[in-house]
């Protein structure tokens, strides 16, 4: 029995989210189907994490359990030939079994998660960003909101940025790195954490995108980190800009990532 990871990428727009669910239209379908497909048998993936629908991947990491034996670029290549253009698998990668006592596995093996949030500010929406980044035609302040984010670096309860379906066992996370840069009228968001809670990157765009309108001070953000409590913070932001952008592993499994996360345009 061999254990395969997969890179995956995909535009999440138009698919209902990674999950598999009863109606058949998510990644995770597309790419088991895609699987059985190539494989002639059928081959069930675990992810590194689920996303919702709207949400895209630059780098999702799959993996699954085969008696299968294929060159990794087969598996490459052949995945692909019945994927949809808005998924494709970029790597494959045989994992050794049982190193040093434990099994990879794509979601409990991850050290960190990496999200990118893409925000087009401009006072008219761009039809070629439709579906593909967020939108605010007021100005934003990128200081002010940086001001903010700093309060979230740490080791906190995340409560007041979680989903009320969020089946998390701890709201509690270690949040390592939040940048926020404007280019031209984009401003990208990039947060790192251990793991994330469900809806809480958007949940925290929304919050530091009231900070950037004017409508609270930089301080307001501990004030709601504080609060432990949804009501607390802003609206949920749009999935459109949503990128799951990097998982990171320990070297020993010798993944082959690419370095950095950029976006795909």
């Amino acid at each position: 029995m061999r254990r395969i990871a997969l890179g995956l990428q995909y535009v999440g727009t138009g698919w209902n989210g990674y999950q598999k669910q009863p109606c058949r239209h998510t990644i995770q379908d597309a790419l088991e189907i895609a699987l059985e497909k190539f494989g002639r048998t059928t081959l069930s993936t675990t992810c590194a994490g689920r996303t919702d629908a709207g949400v895209h991947a630059i780098e999702q990491v799959v993996h699954f359990d085969t008696e299968l034996d294929r060159p990794m670029p087969s598996w490459v290549r052949g995945t692909n030939t019945f994927l949809p253009d808005s998924i494709a698998v970029r790597w494959a990668s045989e994992v050794p079994p049982d190193l040093d006592g434990q099994d990879f596995h794509a979601r409990y093996s991850a050290r960190s998660r990496t999200y990118h949030y893409v925000l087009y500010n401009n006072a008219q929406p761009s039809a070629l960003l439709a579906g593909r980044a967020g939108w605010v035609f007021r100005p934003l302040d990128v200081e002010r909101m940086q001001a903010a984010a700093r309060h979230l670096i740490g080791l906190h309860d995340f409560s007041s940025f979680r989903a009320a379906s969020c089946q998390a066992n701890t709201p509690i996370k270690d949040m390592q790195e939040i940048t926020i840069e404007r280019r031209g009228d984009i401003i990208v968001f990039t947060v790192r954490a251990s793991a994330f809670l469900h809806h809480m990157v958007r949940n925290l765009v929304g919050a530091l995108v009231y900070v950037g309108l004017g409508r609270h001070e930089p301080d307001w953000m501990a004030q709601v980190l504080t609060a432990r409590n949804r009501d607390a913070a802003a609206p949920t932001f749009m999935p459109d800009g949503l990128y799951f952008a990097k998982i990171d592993y320990d070297p020993r499994w010798g993944l082959p990532q690419e370095a950095v996360s950029p976006l795909p345009f």
